[in-house]
């Protein structure tokens, strides 16, 4: 099918902070000099924030850098973090410890990051950034030398069989494209691959967070009030915690974080998550509230050793598809924006330069990150993730040592030495895990959260959900770990019917699939291939 084309300076993938901070800090620029720009970004979302979840506490540094008149602006930014606390749980019991240097929350606000991401669209499209929510880029395009030309975005209507020729997407041409699909974007690991962006660098490691909003009782909430803790449910040798905030309007936001790089096939992150909240120091907060909404992402833990090349023929990685998260800290945002930052900068350098260039590299950007306050800040905390890996007590040992005696700048680096896939163990080396069933009032089905998320696909499209081999989810993820994506997945994409009648087989009920892409992952053989959906298919989160 013959598509239409339009043409642009620069092309954005992904409307989450990093990519609207680029977007943003290219037109600043060209009004700067007073030059002509065009810069477009596609969001598959419905809207812009749809499809963003996160805890999520700001620190507003970056943001004082890109718009210091946000207050006045208006943006989003209501709670101010006023209390923090840090506790160790046990099954029954939880120890409050101090909180450490970088989870201190002094000068940070406490907000929904889809809302803010919203006012980030409303601040790009007065600079005349064009965005078009609702279009998933489905393909990156090439020059005949190799180098990116743009994307183009999937067809519509084309019928779940193929049977259907349906409407063909539309090429968007671009000088520079820049990439901000978020954690394990779809068309970012075919540039891994194509361009070998991962050579030199770690593994990356990830986790799956899982969050809900809750509206709570008056005289439970505490705005401003912000807890972690580690421990339990997570055994000793599996990285994991919680996050707690109180929002305004009597709002809470509870989530979990498991770390993908676990051992046990028969673990569940959201089955954790559930069991989590009962424990007697956090299920006070939820008694009488009502749970108002649901959803799960993967996010990138890897930090500085795990971040690819940034830079290559006609385009650049930011935000969390290249894993600019301080996993210490918690937060990402900030880290994603300056991200952005510094490529807008080094794309409009380049490009400003050379005006007609088409596909070349913008190699200021990798430059500029190394000697920024972005690199400084990943550098020093680069020690604390890896240190999982020899269990919660040595971890939170050394993790004290790294920081507050080196402060940051001990003479080694410790590195990431398997995928996350890679530390599954059968299931012959593991014991089941016996969940409670959940209540229906402070504990819940994976359905019924799906519900709350949102989420919907059209039925009659291709899968996004692709099996690379079709024989592999029975004749090996079955046989030999129990066929981990029914617990892995948050959202019950992925079931094994036919049991009963000696011939199970794999059911994917891809229209539960809330984008989270840990299947993509933590999927034992590799096997499971996530691509972009249609456009505005997915979770609609309200306010997360």
């Amino acid at each position: 099918m013959e598509r239409e084309y339009m043409e642009y300076d620069v092309v954005v993938v992904g409307g989450g902070p990093s990519g609207l901070s680029a977007a943003i800090r290219l037109k600043q620029l060209a009004a700067e000099k007073g030059q002509e720009l065009s810069v477009c970004l596609l969001e598959k979302g419905s809207e812009i924030g749809a499809h963003i979840l996160s805890g999520a506490v700001l620190e507003p540094r970056t943001l004082n850098e890109l718009i210091p008149d946000w207050k006045e602006k208006g943006a989003p930014l209501n709670t101010p973090a006023k209390q923090d606390s840090f506790l160790l749980l046990t099954e029954t019991e939880s120890i409050k410890l101090p909180t450490p240097p970088q989870m201190n929350n002094h000068g940070n606000y406490i907000i929904s990051l889809g809302n803010f991401c919203r006012w980030l669209g409303q601040q790009a499209e007065e600079l005349g950034v064009e965005i078009y929510p609702g279009f998933a880029a489905a393909e990156v395009l090439y020059h005949a030398d190799g180098s990116v030309k743009g994307v183009a975005t999937g067809n519509v209507g084309t019928g779940k069989n193929g049977d259907e020729e349906g409407e063909p997407g539309i090429e968007l041409w671009a000088k520079q494209t820049v990439f901000a699909e978020g954690c394990r974007g779809s068309l970012t690991k075919g540039l891994f691959e194509r361009f070998q962006l991962r050579t030199g660098a770690d593994p990356q490691t990830y986790g799956i967070g899982i969050k809900e909003l809750w509206e709570v009782k008056p005289e439970l909430h505490e705005e401003g009030k912000i807890t972690h803790t580690a421990g339990w449910p997570m055994d000793q040798k599996t990285y994991g915690g919680s996050f707690l905030y109180h929002l305004e309007n009597n709002q809470v936001v509870v989530g979990f974080v498991v770390g993908l790089d676990y051992e046990n096939p028969y673990l569940s992150p959201y089955e954790e998550f559930q069991r989590f909240k009962t424990h007697p120091a956090i299920k006070g907060v939820f008694e009488g509230g009502r749970r108002l909404s649901y959803g799960a992402r993967a996010i990138s833990e890897g930090g500085l050793q795990s971040i690819p090349k940034l830079t290559f023929a006609g385009g650049v990685l930011v935000g969390d598809t290249a894993g600019f998260l301080n996993v210490p800290k918690i937060k990402g945002t900030h880290t994603a924006m300056k991200s952005g930052m510094l490529a807008a900068e080094a794309v409009f350098t380049l490009l400003a330069a050379n005006p007609e260039a088409q596909g070349a590299e913008a190699v200021g950007y990798t430059a500029a990150f190394k000697q920024s306050w972005l690199h400084d800040e990943l550098h020093s905390v680069r020690n604390i993730r890896p240190s999982f890996r020899w269990g919660l007590w040595p971890a939170m040992i050394y993790s004290a040592i790294d920081t507050y005696l080196f402060r940051g700048k001990a003479p080694w680096t410790l590195r990431h030495k398997h995928a996350d896939h890679e530390c599954l163990k059968p299931k012959d080396e593991c014991t089941p895990i016996a969940y409670p069933k959940p209540d229906g009032v402070l504990t819940f089905d994976r359905l019924s959260s799906v519900f709350i998320s949102n989420t919907n696909h059209s039925e009659d499209q291709p899968p996004h959900l692709q099996l690379k081999d079709t024989t592999v989810p029975i004749r090996i993820n079955l046989e030999k770990y129990d066929a981990p994506e029914q617990r892995y997945c948050p959202a019950g994409v992925y079931e094994i019917v036919g049991r009963e009648e000696g011939e199970p087989r794999l059911q994917i009920n891809a229209q539960n699939c809330v984008h989270c892409k840990t299947c993509d992952i933590k999927d034992p053989t590799q096997n499971i291939n996530w691509v972009t959906p249609e456009g505005g298919g997915g979770p609609n989160y309200p306010n997360m």
